[in-house]
């Protein structure tokens, strides 16, 4: 794929022309107070100690977006006891899910704790989930297109309903036992870069420090508009059978746009960018990382597609102990 966005030297100072809605913060807070208002206690349960040993694992369920049950994994490290760790909080990719704990042991291996969420009605596509989205929806797992669920209504909107889910996560994290509420990062690529540039700019005072890798759901306006790849394509097809909805649509993509809420981000980010990528287009990820006014730095692969280096996991793990095991 060659190269098709902006040039760089102008994607270092690219800005979204998507006008922020009125009232946005009071927007999200309303919505994260009436799911803490409907929360249920937190469950924590011992998963396989005869598969993992002397690490430790637990089976999480916590209260989301609306009150919904949210499934996820809790590491800790072999030896941790009570120690009180510094904490990742781990969002996962379009259509995937939490799958199972052997897939998240390398933060566990340094020393962090992990809370790793599971994704509401995905985890049918490349790893598996377990977690509905929403009460009685028939199944705990879906190969689901969700990019266009709810979109006339930005209170029915999938994606505030996983936003949410996400800054609830790190309000959990930051309870669990072993943990330093004062050393929590967040961490994802694509879908789960957007959960983390999200999660930090509507909980800013948990999180220190935001690892987005390719992330999703930026510009989004440009996105739909500048890319045939789904899952971007997703509102593109739909829209062009609902030109009634088109302005509707818009309107509500508009409160869960991460280059609008990315200028809320107060912890240190690192943002990972392909200029190749195709899914995550360059211009859009950039739209969200120059609104961020807080201390940042960004990974640039010229030949990047929609996966960072592999290279780039250890300069990630760096940037994580720096700031949160000084």
């Amino acid at each position: 794929m060659p190269w098709f966005d902006l040039p760089e030297d102008q994607l270092r100072t690219y800005r979204t022309a998507t006008p922020e809605p009125e009232g946005l913060d009071q927007w999200w807070a309303a919505r994260i107070e009436e799911a803490r208002s409907t929360a249920r206690e937190t469950t924590l349960r011992r998963h396989q100690p005869e598969t993992y040993g002397d690490l430790g694992v637990w089976d999480v369920e916590f209260s989301g977006g609306r009150g919904d049950r949210i499934r996820g994994w809790y590491l800790r490290p072999p030896g941790a006891g009570d120690e009180p760790l510094p904490v990742v909080v781990t969002y996962i990719g379009y259509g995937g899910g939490r799958s199972v704990p052997s897939d998240h042991l390398g933060l566990a291996a340094l020393g962090f704790a992990n809370l790793v969420m599971d994704t509401r009605g995905q985890g049918g596509r490349w790893s598996t989930g377990a977690t509905p989205d929403g009460q009685g929806s028939g199944t705990f797992a879906e190969r689901s297109e969700v990019m266009t669920r709810g979109i006339t209504r930005p209170e029915d909107y999938y994606f505030t309903r996983l936003y949410v889910d996400a800054v609830r996560a790190v309000e959990v994290a930051a309870e669990l036992p072993g943990v330093d509420p004062d050393r929590l990062a967040v961490t994802g690529g694509s879908q789960g870069g957007a959960l983390s540039l999200a999660a930090a700019a509507l909980a800013p005072s948990r999180v220190r420090a935001c690892a987005a890798d390719v992330p999703f759901l930026c510009d989004i306006r440009r996105a739909i508009t500048l890319t045939a790849a789904y899952p971007y394509a997703e509102v593109a097809d739909f829209l062009a059978n609902h030109l009634d909805l088109v302005d509707t649509a818009l309107e509500t993509l508009r409160y869960v746009d991460n280059a609008l809420l990315a200028s809320r981000i107060t912890a240190e980010t690192s943002v990972v960018v392909g200029l190749m990528d195709e899914i995550c287009p360059p211009s859009t990820v950039f739209a969200a990382y120059n609104a961020i006014d807080a201390p940042k730095r960004i990974e640039v692969n010229p030949f990047g597609v929609h996966a960072q280096s592999r290279q780039h996991d250890e300069r990630k793990l760096r940037f994580l102990r720096e700031l949160l095991m000084p």
